[in-house]
């Protein structure tokens, strides 16, 4: 059984094997897996490098890069843009959710002042058909489900005329986050929001 583990660190251990014969010089033929799942019949693409000491050494494509993405500038400001997008959604999300998912409302129910207050500022206010959502004035604003989706539950604007018309949450977000964040959030919305979803 403490064999196990052992037998897990021997890839870990020839790569590293390889890569200190690199660093002295020492070319010795890479050899291919004995199983693969690539066609033996393709060619790889290389290139050539020389070194200081006249050895030359090569580079396959299918080689991970020599630096850990996170030492990417570029990759590191994402990141932190990334973090910084996240921490200042995750109030409203997660209140969103808790209306929507938990016991606090039931379908049909109108939101409580509070709730009410932070849906329609941090919300609807930046919904991409607010005004047609709206309409004729805003009543409260309901739990309910779907009229088409029956499983699922949503929010609903209650009009001061008694008709009342659902919003998608994640809209709203995916607005807001175009305003506040123009140049990161399409990168955002694409790898944090369901696609299909508006």
């Amino acid at each position: 059984m403490a064999a196990l583990p052992l037998l897990r660190g021997l890839p870990f251990l020839r790569l590293r094997l390889q890569h200190h014969r690199l660093a002295l010089g020492i070319l010795t033929p890479l050899r291919r897996p004995a199983c693969t799942a690539a066609d033996p019949t393709r060619s790889e693409e290389s290139v050539s490098l020389s070194s200081a000491n006249g050895a030359t050494e090569v580079l396959r494509a299918n080689e991970p890069p020599k630096y850990h993405r996170i030492y990417d500038p570029e990759y590191r400001k994402w990141k932190d843009k990334e973090g910084e997008i996240l921490r200042d959604i995750e109030p409203i999300t997660l209140l969103a959710k808790e209306i929507l998912h938990s016991d606090r409302y039931m379908d049909g129910e109108r939101l409580n002042a509070e709730d009410e207050r932070a849906v329609v500022e941090k919300l609807l206010a930046y919904h991409p058909r607010s005004e047609d959502k709206v309409g004729s004035g805003l009543d409260s604003i309901m739990v309910d489900r779907h009229p088409q989706f029956r499983r699922s539950r949503c929010l609903f604007v209650v009009r001061t005329d008694g008709v009342w018309i659902d919003f998608s949450y994640q809209k709203c977000l995916r607005e807001y986050i175009r305003k506040k964040y123009p140049s990161h959030a399409e990168r955002f919305i694409r790898e944090h929001f369901k696609r299909g979803s508006g």
